[in-house]
């Protein structure tokens, strides 16, 4: 599975374990989640839920549509015991693979369910690998000043600068986990963390 695929089923396994959904609602949700500037369609968004389907990790109910004759049925897709226990290993892992642009993003989005050693971890990996591509590019940058526009100039400068950003904030975090985290950390949902930011 790709790192993309992994974080698009962690957060599935993540909203489905709030609420069960049908696949319109779970698909602007997992958008909301993602963020990112994506849109994730549905040709990318049903076969992961019929690979956790068949994995046992979901099961997809229909339901009745109340306005009666020619309406299809909805199909409602809710987490399976073994599916909730997935999730839970999954929000275990603090690796390398949870560092990435691909999948930072959702890891953090359930920051609430993961233990505070975990949520440093990841942290202190994710912005190791942002200082590391800082480094990079100001090397690179550096070699081949002479050689471009004032124009890509500014493209790498702005891209720095948004890298320096997300380094300040990161420091800024791992010190608030250090000092004890949020007070609420235990009792805020994904949703809740969705909801706050509209």
């Amino acid at each position: 599975m790709t790192r993309r695929g992994a974080a698009l089923e962690v957060a599935v396994l993540g909203l489905l374990h709030d609420a069960p959904m049908h696949g319109y609602e779970l698909r602007k949700q997992v958008n909301a989640l993602l963020g990112w500037g994506r849109i994730l369609s549905y040709g990318t968004l049903y076969p992961c839920l019929k690979a956790l389907g068949k994995s046992g990790y979901i099961v997809a109910d229909e339901t009745a549509e109340p306005e009666g004759r020619g309406r299809r049925a909805r199909i409602v897709y809710k987490l399976t015991a073994e599916g909730k226990e997935h999730f839970s290993q999954a929000l275990e892992d603090s690796g390398p693979s949870t560092w990435d642009d691909e999948t930072f993003g959702v890891r953090f989005a359930f920051f609430a369910r993961t233990d505070a050693a975990s949520r440093v971890r990841i942290l202190e990996g994710r912005r190791s690998r942002l200082e590391e591509r800082l480094d990079h590019v100001r090397k690179a940058a550096q070699r081949k000043r002479d050689r471009v526009d004032s124009y890509t100039l500014e493209l790498q400068r702005h891209g720095l600068e948004s890298v320096e950003r997300e380094v300040k904030w990161l420091t800024e975090l791992i010190d608030r986990e250090r000092s004890g985290g949020y007070p609420d950390a235990d009792s805020t949902t994904s949703t809740d963390l969705n909801t706050t930011e509209k």
